[in-house]
């Protein structure tokens, strides 16, 4: 399968938000240039007109220049690989490809194989999900992540303490490389993964943590039935959203009797934390 190059020119500032409009839209992969982004798809999935309309929204606040072009296959992953640099969390979470050296300045070293999809660490609600879980209690506990992605939460949950991890996304490849991330992390605890969505998670499956970086309306549709497998006074971790979207995320969690413990920005993005009353 060939693929579509999308030379973005943008401002900095706009870089994250429109990578994360993109990455809803199948594309794949990213690499940040001194005048914007490339972003990349496949041919088959590719639309013009998706693209012109998400950079539509944009041209009010800054300007956004677009052209593409088609490529002849070749590995985007070795590729892409190429530009990966390590992710640190404050001073305590370091994430690194297996061709990076450990750096023992860091409590937690988390490993993952780079390919195309978010999870990786470098989008800004990653970040800002495991910046919050290092002040939130996993020994001991059951954790749930929701569109797991790469896994990279999971891992993270697991050298907090928690006992065991249950991880879904909708996407083949996300399923496939969270159990690569699992693996090469070496986890010992129980855990388990599968493609699908809250729907397939058993009704008796309780945990005492759920990490949920999705997109807004996701989460407006899917937060009820996540508070069902919740213990009370357990926590639950949102993000994915813009900070335009925080309130009504909060709406929906107040009432579905969820308690709003704080939250967190970073570049637009938010990240909410509550607690199940």
């Amino acid at each position: 399968m060939n693929y579509i190059e999308a030379d973005l020119k943008l401002e900095p500032d706009f870089t994250e938000i429109i990578m994360a409009e993109l990455g809803e839209a199948s594309y794949e992969s990213f690499v940040e240039t001194e005048d914007g982004l490339l972003a990349y798809i496949q041919e088959g999935d590719f639309d013009q007109q998706k693209l012109d309309d998400i950079t539509a929204k944009y041209q009010d606040l800054t300007t956004i220049a677009v052209t593409w072009k088609s490529l002849e296959k070749k590995n985007w992953n070795e590729e892409w690989e190429k530009s990966y640099e390590p992710i640190e969390v404050g001073d305590q979470i370091r994430v690194r490809a297996t061709f990076h050296e450990p750096d023992s300045a860091f409590k937690h070293d988390l490993l993952i194989q780079p390919k195309m999809s978010f999870g990786t660490g470098h989008h800004e609600t990653t970040w800002l999900v495991m910046n919050e879980q290092l002040s939130l209690p996993h020994n001991g506990l059951s954790i749930m992540d929701v569109g797991c992605g790469t896994g990279i939460l999971s891992v993270l949950a697991a050298k907090l303490g928690a006992t065991s991890l249950l991880g879904f996304d909708i996407d083949e490849w996300a399923v496939e490389n969270t159990v690569e991330n699992f693996e090469m992390n070496e986890l010992s605890l129980e855990t388990e993964v599968f493609q699908g969505t809250i729907d397939k998670v058993q009704e008796n499956k309780i945990f005492g943590g759920i990490l949920a970086n999705i997109n807004r309306n996701i989460l407006l549709s899917e937060i009820p039935k996540y508070i069902q497998h919740l213990q009370s006074g357990g926590w639950l971790v949102t993000s994915g959203f813009y900070e335009t979207d925080q309130a009504d995320i909060e709406q929906c969690a107040l009432q579905n009797s969820l308690k709003k413990l704080r939250s967190n920005t970073r570049n637009q993005w938010a990240c909410v934390v509550f607690e199940k009353i």
